[in-house]
């Protein structure tokens, strides 16, 4: 019976060339596919050392480094579930991860090593180690003493790969079950999807703490034995140095957005660029436009959450419209639904609800939730409100839950609500997102005084930043007498939205 472990599948694809580059940084620190075997065989070697098993889990807040790749992979091969961290969120927020998912490992950066450290031992985490943006850290410093073990653990289809932490309604945090033939599966039909080709080079200039960064880029780029320019971050002028060599590149709206604001981003930049790509976010029609106009690229756009990966995606070959998400991917089935899960006719809005062997087994520890978000007959209620044209070509036209995207990161109002509520002088709180040039939507918050404390804008910003993740702090707070409510007493953010619009125009 073959080894279902997604990195078994990894390697079979590895380049015979040597010299082959799977990471490159830029500068003196590259890496060949040649020493993966080797690199996360050592870190396979000190991940059993230290006890961890197969089914166990890692979790990881770590700067991009090309040892944190590694340390993916060999978790991977040891048959490990690996739980990536934003690196913004707080010690605050960290605590609920480990309390969660009971890690026997945690990785963190060493500038926190301090308070992480607290909170691990509050948490009973067996073992904490850390890692930097340079690769150099305990977790580094320990592998001198571990000889590269060359084996791969065998594991099963279904058996779990990861965990993704995906923020919740209610303010609690989700952590989304993805199997190793989850991400084969998707990362197999879009290497087919998006025609990937002997020679692609991929600019890298995502964070690889979620679906985008970790599984889309990368794994699209290991399944073609591609080599990847490997940045720390986004940076328009850096990515503009970097694009001649490149053929494929991945981003959020915001990146395209500044991009386009650099007067050094010409058509010339692009002229060995293959494909544009575009997700996380709605990108703006405008944006498309002008892109097109700029470079002669149509980005193609395409549509996925952290409970599936990619789900949609425009055709690489025919028309990618501006606005749409484009089709259903080979055997991911999609359809629009009513409240009862009842299919729609073409043309109407609904919930767009799916199947296919992308899509996540459940929640972390939540049956009761995993179950909530599954009709009986199996399709998974992705919360996004869409219109199916007849052709099948899917367009999201708003969201069931209220997400806020801001820069490709999910934020859920009521988190950040509840961390206002409880802030002195403040009654009650509603958490919006409206239209903002760079970001796509920006968190803004509207808040009611009681008059038991001095309120300001300035303070109210100030006394989040040690509770939330700066992505998920409001960029605007709007002091009210009250919120508008409707006739059940519900408040009525499409009434905020409209009011605040203008906000960042």
């Amino acid at each position: 019976m073959r080894n279902a472990n997604l990195y078994a599948l990894f390697i079979e694809r590895f380049p015979s060339d040597p010299n082959a580059l799977f990471l490159d940084t830029g500068h003196a620190r590259q890496l060949r596919y040649s020493d993966v075997p080797e690199q996360t065989g050592r870190l396979l070697s000190l991940l059993q050392g230290l006890g961890v098993r197969k089914g166990d889990r890692v979790m990881v807040q770590v700067d991009k480094s090309i040892e944190s790749v590694l340390l993916y992979l060999a978790c991977l091969r040891a048959g490990a579930i690996y739980i990536p961290l934003n690196t913004a969120y707080t010690p605050a927020e960290v605590a609920y991860f480990l309390q969660d998912a009971t890690p026997r490992l945690f990785v963190c950066a060493p500038k926190s090593l301090s308070a992480m450290a607290t909170v691990a031992r509050e948490s009973g985490v067996p073992e904490l180690f850390t890692l930097d943006a340079a690769g150099q850290g305990s977790l580094t410093d320990a592998l001198a003493a571990h000889a590269a073990s060359d084996r791969i653990v065998e594991v099963a289809a279904d058996e779990l790969a990861a965990i993704l932490y995906t923020s919740g309604t209610t303010g609690r945090s989700k952590g989304a079950m993805l199997s190793h033939a989850n991400l084969a599966s998707n990362a197999q039909v879009l290497f087919d999807t998006w025609h990937w080709q002997t020679g692609d080079v991929l600019l890298h200039a995502l964070p690889i703490f979620h679906v985008h960064g970790l599984f889309v880029a990368l794994h699209c780029a290991l399944l073609g034995g591609s080599r990847v320019i490997f940045m720390p971050r986004f940076d328009a002028d850096g990515v503009i140095d970097r694009l001649g060599e490149a053929t494929v590149m991945m981003g959020v709206p915001t990146f395209y957005t500044r991009l386009l604001d650099n007067p050094r981003f010409t058509r010339d930049t692009c002229a060995n660029m293959r494909l544009f790509i575009s997700g996380s976010a709605p990108l703006l029609a405008d944006t498309h436009r002008a892109f097109e106009a700029r470079t002669g690229h149509r980005i193609l756009e395409r549509y996925g959450m952290t409970e599936a990966g990619m789900i949609t995606s425009n055709p690489y070959d025919g028309e990618r419209i501006a606005g749409t998400v484009g089709y259903a991917l080979p055997g991911v089935d999609a359809r629009v639904a009513d409240g009862q899960g009842r299919e729609l006719p073409r043309g109407e809005a609904g919930v767009l609800e799916i199947t296919g062997p992308n899509v996540f087994s459940g929640y972390w520890q939540m049956p009761d939730k995993t179950a909530e978000e599954f009709r009986t007959d199996g399709w998974f209620i992705t919360g996004d409100i869409a219109v199916m044209a007849d052709d099948g070509r899917v367009t999201i036209v708003g969201r069931a839950k209220d997400l806020i995207i801001s820069g490709g990161f999910n934020v859920y109002p009521k988190e950040i609500e509840a961390q206002l509520d409880e802030l002195p002088g403040i009654r009650e709180s509603a958490v919006i997102g409206v239209p903002h040039p760079d970001f796509g939507e920006g968190v803004t918050a509207v808040v009611v005084a009681d008059g038991s404390a001095a309120l300001s804008e300035a303070s109210v910003i100030t006394a989040l930043q040690d509770r939330l993740a700066r992505f998920k702090q409001p960029k605007r707070v709007y002091i009210v007498d009250q919120l508008p409510r409707n006739t059940m007493g519900k408040v009525q953010k499409n009434v905020l939205r409209e009011t605040y619009k203008d906000t960042f125009a």
